[in-house]
């Protein structure tokens, strides 16, 4: 046993001496103090041993569970407390204030800060859903390229009932969305159901060119008057209610219909006002009334990609 220790300490002279004369020629050639690198070496070993400490961990883990969420929030929160022991520590090497309150709980809340920067972000746009409220329970947004309606809102994150994607004319796909609230302070967000309350909808109806046209966009603007007659008067009060916050103003909220040509035919559009929620159903109605009201009129004909051919003598013009 005492030939062993005495075979280690030649060993642990020699190595005690290379490392001072690394130290000093590192200090005479490059200008870095003895004392500068200590606090590297003493920095580098504490991440090298957070590091290997996580791996543990996190090898850990993955042979106890094979679940994927599980494995997410380990690799997450090893992270986070790494990342915060590692500034703490850091923190006492470096500076020699470290241990007065001040200091550190200014370089704690740094540490925080950083680590957590999504959290603090939702908790920031909590706050500005709390204070200004761009939007409530009940109501129905786009933000980003999500769209739904607000079920639920909490300090991270809110709750859409999705709406579009495949189903058409804005009806539920039945999938809970969960969006963070960071989202609030960096993304665009549109209320369909704040402000004016009711959108602007559009039904093109394509005729042929031998149609009675002028008859067909009488009829339409008819069908689309008779269709939403009971929203004018209320979308009148919405809007001078909106106008107090908003610069929101229309000069004219009822039916119309624009002709266009196209290469089929000629187009007539239909725009008219509606709900939100209500969009598909008034498009059916007003599109089940166009059905039967054209199926009585011989002079009108719905347009579709068709090849025709002229013939002069049949068409009543000279060869």
């Amino acid at each position: 046993m005492a030939c062993h220790k005495a075979e280690a300490k030649p060993v642990l002279f020699w190595t005690a001496l290379m490392m001072s004369n690394f130290s000093n020629y590192i200090a005479n050639n490059l200008y870095i103090s003895l004392d500068l690198q200590y606090k590297i070496l003493y920095t580098l070993v504490i991440i090298a041993l957070l590091w290997v400490l996580k791996l543990f961990v996190i090898r850990l883990v993955y042979r106890r569970t094979s679940d994927v969420k599980i494995r997410y929030q380990w690799r997450k929160t090893t992270f986070y407390l790494g990342f915060l022991v590692a500034i703490l520590l850091g923190g006492r090497i470096w500076y020699s204030g470290f241990q007065s309150f001040s200091t550190y709980f200014g370089l704690l809340s740094a540490g925080i800060a950083i680590s957590l920067k999504d959290l603090l972000a939702s908790i920031a746009g909590w706050i500005f859903l709390m204070i200004k409220k761009p939007f409530t329970i009940g109501d129905r947004i786009q933000i980003g390229e999500l769209r739904g309606d607000v079920i639920d809102v909490r300090l991270f994150k809110f709750t859409l009932l999705e709406i579009g994607n495949w189903v058409d004319a804005d009806q539920s796909t039945g999938r809970v969305i969960h969006v963070p609230n960071s989202l609030i302070l960096t993304e665009s967000l549109a209320n369909y159901s704040k402000g004016f309350e009711y959108i602007w909808d559009e039904i093109p109806v394509l005729i042929t060119f031998e149609s009675d046209w002028e008859k067909a966009k009488a009829l339409l603007l008819g069908i689309a008057q008779d269709q939403t007659h009971h929203l004018t008067e209320s979308a009148e009060n919405k809007v001078k209610s909106a106008s107090r916050k908003f610069m929101i103003f229309y000069s004219k909220l009822t039916p119309a219909v624009f002709t266009s040509v196209k290469e089929s035919g000629v187009l007539l559009t239909i725009r008219y006002l509606c709900e939100p929620r209500s969009r598909r159903g008034q498009q059916e109605k007003i599109w089940e009334e166009i059905l039967r009201t054209f199926r009585k009129e011989p002079s009108i004909d719905f347009a579709y990609p068709t090849t025709r051919f002229f013939n002069n003598t049949t068409e009543g013009k000279q060869q």
